[in-house]
């Protein structure tokens, strides 16, 4: 209910100049939301909502801190991808195991990029110099757990 309230209110700042929560409150009951202010200006600091200035000197809600979070985020899924090619020789299958050789030294590093990366089918990473012992459930997490890796280093 509230990431739908959330994902609501992003909708309506993108789309028209907000100024004030009762406006917004408004705006979300309109939508179909039963909001109070409180709820609103909650939502409001969760979100890291920020005034900007608008046309004409007026002041709008923008979603910048929302936006960096997410900017942020990403960066930080793109480093994960970088060290995992950076570090990758070659890999393989051995029934619930995947075995991921790296280059020298980088196995540390590209375990904590796959641990990071949070792949439902990982369930922990052993790492030594060059060698990661990759476990999964099943030899078809596992084989999933291949595809979706050979998509990263492919990308």
């Amino acid at each position: 209910m509230k990431k739908g309230r959330q994902e609501k209110i992003l909708e309506i700042i993108e789309k028209q100049d907000v100024e004030t929560q009762e406006e917004l409150a408004r705006c979300l009951r309109e939508a179909g939301f039963q909001v109070t202010q409180a709820t609103v200006s909650r939502d409001i600091r969760d979100m890291k909502l920020s005034k900007v200035t608008a046309e004409k000197g007026r002041q709008k809600y923008a979603a910048m801190g929302y936006a960096e979070k997410n900017l942020v985020e990403m960066q930080a899924g793109e480093k994960y991808v970088r060290v995992l090619r950076e570090g990758f020789a070659s890999m393989d299958i051995a029934q619930n195991l995947v075995v991921i050789r790296t280059v020298s030294g980088m196995a540390m590093a590209v375990a904590a990029a796959l641990d990071a990366m949070k792949f439902p089918e990982v369930l922990g990473c052993i790492a030594g110099d060059d060698t990661i012992m990759v476990a999964s459930r099943s030899v078809e997490e596992a084989e999933s757990l291949i595809h979706k890796i050979k998509g990263k280093l492919d990308n």
